[in-house]
């Protein structure tokens, strides 16, 4: 396909996701050659010169983006947020120890639910499944011991649509999240958490490399407990640490992108300016969704709504079905619900633009009037 012809095509998936136009633009200009020597990126080593430009570069704009202190590592490493729900509890609780799961929809009760499958006490700190995981609970609902290793939090719950929308805690133990759906749509205090984890795959990178996020000084530790538990060595952070995330063959043309998606978003104006972005873009979306008197119904409460992702259901399963196919016809991409829920979802991040958001609103409203 052209580039003149993904005009009028809107990608809403939820991840894989949408990237920005101008990364693609120049990972394509520089595929064939990258930096004018002779190899793409393709098929560079990992430990040439090259690459170690490329990862200095994805680290330090991470770094730049997020604000990451010196005392925090950044690590590139693989398997997706998946791997990170066992690699988190083996190398952070110790035996007889136990963390907290504040558990909000179904990622996040994965990730609850692995720690207990790789031998690991956790415990549920606080969770909405009762309540159809409509919402966030607030940090006054965390039930905190103050034994355990951490406490894990997924900060935006894709299926479901919700979000924190305060990250801001007093806890007196680690704090450990999960933001591989959230991670660089706005600032967040990254001193506040000992370890945050993200597939790149959502806000700032293709699918293959997930970044982890590690405060150096609990490094450490983990290592004294992954030695304890005779861990393998894939499984142990304080390796790849060591190993400058190249104890194996690292995801490169994924790194590379991670690096163009950070001088990007900085272009932008940061995350304060992605911020106000994604707020524009949400409420052009809730908006179609408050204003239907009923028509579109919204899935979560709305102080726990996510800018993400958006979630809601058409009562008729035929308008519903017509309503996707309509959009699909429209040029509106990756709008079915995730299949364990159902509905509709409209993915928003960071690379998706405002204008796309314009129109999709303009549909919904025209969609409404034609099929009440």
């Amino acid at each position: 396909m052209a580039w003149e012809d993904r005009r009028g095509v809107y990608n809403f998936n939820p991840g894989p996701a949408a990237l920005p136009e101008e990364v693609l633009r120049r990972a394509q200009e520089e595929l064939p050659s990258y930096g004018g020597g002779g190899l793409s990126v393709l098929e560079m080593s990992h430990r040439s010169k090259a690459y170690d430009e490329i990862q200095a570069r994805a680290e330090l704009g991470l770094r730049r983006l997020l604000g990451i202190p010196d005392s925090h590592r950044v690590l590139f490493l693989q398997g997706g947020a998946s791997l990170q729900f066992a690699m988190v509890p083996l190398n952070f609780i110790p035996e007889g120890g136990a963390a907290g799961y504040v558990v909000t929809g179904s990622w996040a009760e994965k990730a609850y639910q692995e720690a207990d499958k790789v031998g690991c006490r956790a415990v549920v700190a606080a969770s909405t499944k009762e309540e159809g995981y409509r919402r966030i609970p607030s940090w006054t609902e965390v039930q905190a011991d103050a034994a355990w290793a951490y406490v894990h939090i997924t900060t935006n719950n894709t299926i479901v649509g919700s979000q924190w929308q305060d990250l801001r805690h007093s806890l007196s133990i680690p704090l450990v999240a999960d933001m591989s759906s959230d991670i660089c749509s706005r600032p967040v205090r990254v001193e506040d958490f000992h370890l945050i984890y993200a597939g790149a795959q959502k806000n700032i990178g293709p699918a293959g490399v997930t970044v982890v996020i590690v405060r150096e000084d609990w490094l450490a530790q983990a290592e004294e407990i992954a030695k304890a538990r005779k861990l393998p060595t894939m499984l142990r952070y304080a390796v790849h640490a060591k190993n400058d995330s190249r104890y194996n063959t690292p995801p490169v043309f994924a790194v590379y992108l991670v690096a163009l998606v950070a001088e990007w978003t900085l272009e932008q104006g940061g995350l304060t300016a992605m911020e106000a972005r994604n707020r524009e873009k949400a409420a052009l979306v809730y908006g179609a969704i408050d204003e239907s008197d009923g028509f579109y119904q919204g899935v979560i409460d709305p102080p726990s709504r996510s800018w993400m992702n958006a979630t809601f259901r058409i009562a008729d399963a035929e308008v519903k079905k017509r309503f996707l196919e309509e959009a699909k016809e429209q040029g509106f991409i990756g709008l079915n619900g995730h299949r364990s829920v159902g509905g509709i979802r409209v993915s928003m991040y960071n690379a998706v633009p405002v204008e796309a958001c314009a129109k999709l609103r303009t549909f919904m409203d025209d969609f409404r009037r034609r099929y009440r």
